[in-house]
């Protein structure tokens, strides 16, 4: 598998940001029945979920993580020399988001920019993709997130009580003083490409009338070419047969004991999968985290998010031993050992909405 290690780089701080709009089961239960809704809850573990309104898109989320985070850390915008944005929902087919952003957040000319087109292993992905350019001096904004439900059929059960939107910002610096390494392990197997993906609205099968027509389909559910398709039995065959090797595999990397671990944080799909991955892995219960209740499957910005709420007073205040994990759409996966902390971690940041023209300065109504 590629992957390596990473030394002299640290993470400063990690902030989340999830839109002030909700769905619950009681929502779900005017489409898809009480008991239905219910059954669905139970097994998934989501109780209700983030969505974004019309208008918000994961770039407002990701920038009003980022400018707290580079107020919080007292960043001056001129020291930023590196901004990646890890999303599956860009605001436009071109340019790339992350320029958008870079000009909204006022960074410097001399800063690289540039987007990564990765779901579920997107964070862990972004991490080792960042932290190697860091390497060499300076410091990065790495800015993970997605809205999915704007390509999710609210008839689709299988995807539609599920995913959240949210976003990420996580600051890295080079820091030659540090004792901290991080060890990646990264895989891909395009063969299971078609197992979750949006078969249509891209260059291959352009937007049309009847691609976007939504129809009856397997289960009784209802969608169109241009919605969201998950078949859920292949990617928990996937991930049930790639993530308990991938976390031995990145342990031994680290010459880490499973028992020495503080917390292991995977991709948050739902708790009836990360509940089988916890039993298959021997993962000790006590310190593996399940977060997804209040927000969803948030997708590239669940390891973040996750963080922010289950892991954020120790991370603040102590030195943690973490293994984070990404695994899902493509097929891909990735996985990291690293020590982490302490580093600053805001409570969650709530954003109501956005004033202004998108394409240009506008301004998000926030809360925290």
């Amino acid at each position: 598998m590629a992957g390596g290690t990473v030394s002299g780089v640290r993470i400063a701080g990690i902030a989340s940001a999830v839109p002030n709009s909700w769905r619950t089961t009681a929502d779900d239960a005017v489409t898809f029945g009480e008991a239905e809704s219910a059954k669905i809850s139970q097994k998934t573990g989501v109780r209700r979920r983030c969505v974004a309104a019309d208008g918000l898109l994961a770039s407002d989320l990701c920038f009003a993580a980022a400018a707290r985070l580079m107020q919080d850390l007292n960043w001056t915008r001129e020291s930023i020399r590196t901004l990646i944005f890890v999303t599956q929902t860009p605001d436009y087919v071109l340019p790339a988001t992350s320029c958008v952003l870079h000009h909204r957040l006022g960074l410097s000319q001399e800063c690289a920019a540039f987007d990564v087109n990765l779901g579920c292993s997107g964070y862990v992905y972004g991490l080792w993709v960042t932290s190697r350019l860091v390497m060499g001096g300076g410091r990065a904004l790495l800015l993970v997130g997605d809205t999915i439900n704007r390509i999710v059929s609210p008839e689709d059960r299988s995807v539609a009580t599920l995913f959240g939107d949210a976003g990420s910002a996580t600051a890295l610096e080079a820091d030659p003083g540090t004792s901290t390494t991080m060890h990646f392990q990264l895989g891909t197997d395009g063969s299971g490409h078609k197992h979750l993906m949006v078969p249509a609205g891209g260059l291959r099968r352009p937007h049309s009338e009847e691609n976007s027509r939504r129809t009856p389909r397997e289960g009784g559910n209802s969608r169109s070419d241009e919605d969201l398709f998950m078949n859920g039995a292949e990617v928990f065959s996937f991930s049930m047969n790639k993530v308990p090797g991938l976390i031995t595999s990145v342990l031994d990397e680290a010459e880490w004991a499973l028992e020495t671990v503080d917390a292991f944080v995977l991709h948050q799909p739902s708790r009836f999968m990360l509940e089988h991955l916890a039993r298959r892995a021997k993962l000790p219960r006590s310190r593996f985290v399940i977060a997804l209740e209040d927000y969803g499957n948030t997708s590239s910005a669940s390891i973040p998010l996750a963080m922010t709420t289950s892991l954020a007073d120790r991370l603040a205040n102590s030195e943690l031993r973490l293994v984070l994990t990404g695994f899902g759409v493509g097929f891909s996966w990735a996985s990291v050992a690293l020590n982490c902390g302490p580093l600053l971690m805001p409570p969650v940041i709530v954003v109501d909405g956005v004033d202004g023209d998108l394409a240009s300065d506008s301004t998000l109504k926030v809360q925290v």
